[in-house]
């Protein structure tokens, strides 16, 4: 896998952590990845020479001088270039760095996207580790906020209007929801993704002869992958997958974002971003507190989704090779997971210290004036009229009211119509929005439990080491 240190905002030193993570920098940088090409090389070598393919001399040697600080990087750079492809003159370099004779054994039936592909696997792995993480830190975190919030009443709201009441718990049981397909997708991911690439120039083991198998299977084991039915050389799904995951995973994030940004307007005054001195700062405007950390998550977003569609693209390769679609991976495949990782540990800051303002919440359940319950009202004179006709008197008072100023109950205890069917009492009732929230609360306690519920391999990734 090639580095990830191009001249955008990834290697500025102002702009790289609003659009990505150190650790996940690390994992696609430059360093990272020659030494990943290398660790493949000296695997292969190890698992031939148990299979007596080639001496274990020449394995001893090879893994003595895959060191990444050795390698000219001027040299790699000129190579690569002129091979279109890093592999070439990493492997001449590590055949003069090995020394005669064993150097002539350094990639021994391997073709260069062998080793690519499979250093490409053991950064994913990596990086889908630190997603993992995040991921579980993000759960915890709404779960935390819903459990609080269960009860917690607050305007539910389509097309931007209000609509009819919620509780902020059940909200985030909702946003909530989404991150835990997201768990479970990663867990299925991860043994389709994490498979060895070996095959030789087309897959077949032609230079290897009957050993190829043996030598495929030893050599996932030594790096501890999956290993494939067939090379993959041209069947980039798994690869495309990982990348439509991340998608997924921050457009789940963009909703949080979208929603806490929208109830943070100054009209709304729901939530707020967590702060501190400067935080969202204006340069001109003293009073500004800008939800940044929302604009981050969205921008990063935006940029991750359409990587996911030109990943879709990149996995139609031609024949037993590709022209050209598997370059594009490497650069398409590392900036989502820079921009993901961005993304997560923005969500968890901001759903982490997010301030809720339950007066403002309840405050905004009585701008109205009662309206908001209409519905309530409606199925409660339906048992006597039936529910269209009770649609049609309703939806007749709220007019009313907000032409006159009244309250909703004030507006349905003047028609004769209503109060035929509907004590005053019944009307006030019905009208309070709070009594209104359905089965929020139950809900909510379905996602909690839902928490709980963990793939066996998630679970298992997070179990602590055998002593």
């Amino acid at each position: 896998m090639l580095s990830f240190e191009p001249g955008t905002v990834f290697s500025s030193r102002h702009l790289a952590d609003i659009f990505s993570t150190a650790p996940m920098r690390t994992i696609f940088g430059e360093r990272n990845s020659l030494e990943s090409m290398l660790l493949v090389e000296v695997a292969l070598a190890k698992v031939q020479a148990q299979l007596g393919v080639i001496p274990a001399e020449a394995a001893a040697a090879i893994a003595s001088a895959a060191r990444a600080e050795l390698l000219d990087l001027d040299e790699l750079a000129a190579g690569t270039l002129r091979a279109g492809l890093p592999v070439v003159n990493l492997v001449e370099q590590l055949i003069r760095l090995t020394g005669n004779p064993h150097g002539e054994f350094v990639h021994w039936g391997a073709t260069s996207q062998d080793i690519m592909d499979t250093a490409l696997v053991v950064q994913i792995r990596d990086a889908l580790e630190l997603i993992h993480r995040d991921l579980e830190r993000l759960i915890s975190t709404l779960a935390d906020l819903a459990r609080t919030h269960r009860d917690t009443p607050m305007v539910g709201r389509t097309k931007l209007q209000h609509a009819i009441p919620i509780t902020f718990g059940f909200k985030v049981s909702v946003w909530l929801s989404g991150l835990l397909r997201h768990r479970q997708r990663l867990a299925e991911l991860k043994p389709r993704v994490l498979q060895v690439q070996f095959g030789g120039a087309v897959g077949t083991f032609a230079s290897l002869g009957d050993n190829g198998g043996s030598v495929r299977a030893a050599l996932a084991s030594e790096l501890e992958l999956g290993e494939p039915l067939v090379a993959w050389h041209a069947a980039r799904d798994s690869l495309a997958e990982t990348v439509c995951l991340l998608g997924l995973i921050s457009a789940t994030l963009s909703k949080i974002a979208t929603d806490v940004v929208l109830m943070a307007q100054t009209e709304v005054g729901e939530v707020l971003e967590p702060g501190g001195q400067g935080h969202g700062a204006s340069s001109t405007m003293p009073h500004k507190r800008n939800p940044i950390i929302c604009e981050q998550i969205l921008s990063t977003g935006l940029s991750l989704r359409r990587l996911a569609s030109a990943m879709l693209d990149a996995s139609v390769h031609d024949h037993e090779r590709a022209t050209g679609p598997w370059q594009a991976e490497w650069s398409l495949l590392p900036e989502a997971f820079v921009l993901v990782s961005r993304a997560l540990d923005n969500a968890v800051r901001l759903c982490g210290g997010l301030v809720v303002r339950p007066d403002a919440m309840q405050a905004n359940l009585g701008r109205t004036q009662g309206l908001i319950a209409a519905e309530a009202v409606m199925m409660a004179l339906a048992l006597h009229v039936g529910r269209h006709h009770a649609h049609e008197m309703v939806s007749a008072a709220c007019t009313h009211a907000i032409a006159s100023g009244l309250t909703l109950a004030q507006s349905l205890s003047r028609d004769p119509a209503v109060t035929a069917h509907i004590a005053l009492h019944e009307i006030e009732a019905a009208a309070d929005p709070a009594r209104y929230i359905g089965l929020s609360a139950r809900e909510v306690d379905r996602v909690l439990a839902a928490c709980a519920d963990r793939p066996a391999s998630a679970a298992q990734d997070d179990a602590p080491d055998a002593e």
